[in-house]
């Protein structure tokens, strides 16, 4: 099989890729500074992987790289919680999902042998936040801005010819070492100064980040895979319930809250992505015969810091 990866160094990329070269699977990296793939994806350790540079905002001749692809996973998108949401900022959260998506599916429609299959990401974002609402894949579309990306990120990809397998994977939280949020909140707990953020009352849907990549990696070759599935684990907690997982895994106590002014200040509008949340449930993931390693923070953190 050979598959084509956006967003391919990234947190859940590079995991991608090693899961799939190491199933002796043909990789194609598409990235925007080569060199930053070639250093992650030496070829010495990774013959399977050819790296193409690409703009992912413009058609270009990177576009003929997915010609005779058998699947394309779409993972680009710009940061969203690192910096505050200037203008500027939402203008790239937007546009390098959007138009990033609609190249891929341009560049799909042009080849002469397309791939059989198409897995773009997306976000629980889509759900908007509520502390009392459940939400699952036939929930509506939420009312507010990371809502509003991820319904055009959604729509961008739905452009893609019937003739190509679309898989949407809505993702939550993902939980796993070398970065994401799981690196951020280990900081406090290992000076015994851990707690939730803001209030904890918020939901905080998440899922391993080996749960992801086997989610991905499966609807890449199982048919069945088609249309919304959200990429959570099923058993989603308070972010004040999740901490004290956290702290009892560590060994720490989880009793100083981060306020919420204080992320306000430092984030501004983007403080909303950990301060609010939703109840999300993977409902059609669970009507699929996929079967989660982790469906429990205790044995995802234990894994992950045990």
């Amino acid at each position: 099989m050979k598959v084509a990866i956006t967003g391919a160094t990234g947190f859940v990329g590079q995991r991608l890729v090693k899961r799939l070269t190491e199933a002796n699977q043909s990789v194609v990296v598409l990235k925007r500074s080569g060199d930053r793939a070639r250093r992650l994806f030496p070829a010495g350790l990774f013959p399977q992987c050819e790296i193409v540079p690409y703009t992912p905002l413009k058609s270009g001749d990177w576009q003929k790289s997915i010609d005779g692809c058998d699947g394309v996973v779409n993972l680009a998108g710009a940061p969203i919680a690192e910096n505050r949401w200037t203008p500027e900022r939402k203008r790239e959260i937007l546009e390098s999902r959007q138009i990033g998506t609609e190249k891929i599916v341009e560049a799909i429609a042009q080849a002469s042998a397309p791939p059989k299959v198409l897995v773009n990401s997306s976000a629980i974002g889509y759900y908007g936040t509520s502390e009392t609402a459940t939400f699952d894949e036939n929930s509506i579309v939420g009312n507010d801005f990371l809502a509003a990306v991820c319904k055009k990120w959604e729509t961008a990809a739905q452009g893609v010819s019937n003739d190509t397998r679309l898989v949407i994977v809505r993702t939550g939280i993902v939980l796993g070492r070398g970065g994401g949020a799981l690196e951020k909140l280990l900081m406090p707990f290992r000076i015994f100064a851990g707690g939730p953020l803001g209030t904890g009352r918020q939901w905080f849907s998440w899922i391993h980040l080996d749960d992801l990549v086997s989610l991905i990696t499966q609807a890449l070759t199982d048919e069945q895979f088609k249309g919304i599935y959200n990429g959570t684990a099923p058993k989603p907690l308070r972010m004040a319930e999740f901490c004290n997982v956290l702290g009892q895994v560590m060994e720490r106590p989880s009793w100083l809250p981060v306020p919420s002014f204080a992320l306000e200040a430092l984030l501004g509008d983007a403080a909303a992505v950990v301060l609010e949340g939703q109840e999300v449930i993977p409902k059609r993931t669970l009507e699929t015969d996929f079967s989660y390693k982790y469906s429990t923070a205790q044995s995802a953190l234990t894994q992950l810091l045990g």
